[in-house]
C-alpha cells in the first residue's frame, strides 16, 4: 500500500467455519492476460463479460453458445472453438472458468487446471474451485468485494445491497478527483503523515457533498485548498 493511503489499525478476523475455506483477498491483474471459459449459456456469458471489463483475452469452448455470448463473440478480445471441451485445452491459460451443464466435463476442467497450476471456478460447485467470485459493489474507480468464504451467497448478496445504498455512485466520482490530485500532493507534501492527515480532512470535508449536488468544479477547488494546491483557473492551475 502506498504512503498516501489513510489506514486504520489492523484487525484480525475470526476463522471461518470448520471445514470452510479460507480464500486470500486479492485483485488480479487480468489485462491482456489468456483466461478462458468452458460453457456457452447464460452464467457462461456473464463470466465472459466479467473478464473482458478486466481486460482479458478469453477463449470460449462450447459447442453452442446463447445469445448474449453470441454478442459477446463479436469482441475482438473473445474467441470461440465451437466444440466440446478437451485435455489440453487449458494450455497457456492463467484462469479458467467451467460453466457447462455436465458435472463430468467440469470436473474434468478441474482436474486440469489444477495439474496445471491455472485458477479454476467450477460454477456452483466450490469444492472445484481454487478461487470464488466475490460479491461487488463498483463504483467507477472503486470496487468493494464481499464474501462469506462460499457458506452463504444469499448473505453476500444482502450484504452488497445494504453497502450499495451506504456507498452512493458520487463516491465514484470522488475516487477519480482523488486520483487526479494525487501525484500533485505527492510532489507538493513530502512527508507522508501529513499527506495522510491532509487526505483525511478531504474526506470528512464537504467535497463529496459537492459531488452529489452536481457541483464538481467546487468540489475541485476545496479538495485542492485542503490539500494545499494551487487553485484552477479557467480549467488549468494558477501559476
Amino acid at each position: 500500500m502506498g504512503s498516501d493511503a489513510v489506514t486504520s489499525p489492523q484487525e484480525q478476523t475470526p476463522a471461518p467455519a470448520a471445514g470452510a475455506p479460507r480464500y486470500f483477498p486479492a485483485f488480479i491483474d487480468l489485462r491482456d492476460k489468456f483466461c478462458l471459459v468452458v460453457g456457452g449459456g447464460e452464467v457462461a456469458a456473464r463470466k465472459v463479460g466479467s473478464l473482458l471489463a478486466a481486460g482479458a483475452r478469453v477463449r470460449v469452448i462450447a459447442p453452442g453458445v446463447c445469445a448474449e455470448m453470441s454478442a459477446l463473440l463479436g469482441s475482438g478480445s473473445v474467441s470461440h472453438e465451437p466444440r466440446g471441451y478437451s485435455e489440453g485445452d487449458l494450455a497457456g491459460g492463467v484462469l479458467v472458468f467451467a460453466a457447462t451443464d455436465d458435472p463430468e466435463v467440469n470436473a474434468a476442467v478441474y482436474r486440469e487446471a489444477v495439474g496445471r497450476g491455472i485458477l479454476v471456478n467450477v460454477v456452483d460447485d466450490p469444492a472445484r474451485c481454487t478461487f470464488i467470485v466475490p460479491s461487488q459493489v463498483v463504483r467507477d474507480g472503486i470496487c468493494i468485494a464481499i464474501s462469506t468464504h462460499g457458506q452463504s451467497p444469499a448473505l453476500a448478496r444482502h450484504l452488497r445491497e445494504r453497502i450499495e445504498q451506504a456507498v452512493p455512485p458520487a463516491y465514484g466520482e470522488l475516487a477519480r478527483l482523488l486520483g487526479r490530485l494525487r501525484d500533485e500532493v505527492k510532489g507538493a507534501v513530502h512527508s507522508g503523515d501529513e499527506r495522510a492527515r491532509r487526505w483525511e480532512a478531504v474526506l470528512e470535508s464537504d467535497v463529496l457533498g459537492l459531488i452529489e449536488r452536481g457541483r464538481a468544479a467546487e468540489a475541485e477547488q476545496l479538495a485542492r485548498r485542503i490539500l494545499g494546491l494551487p487553485p484552477l483557473v479557467d480549467g488549468t492551475h494558477s501559476t
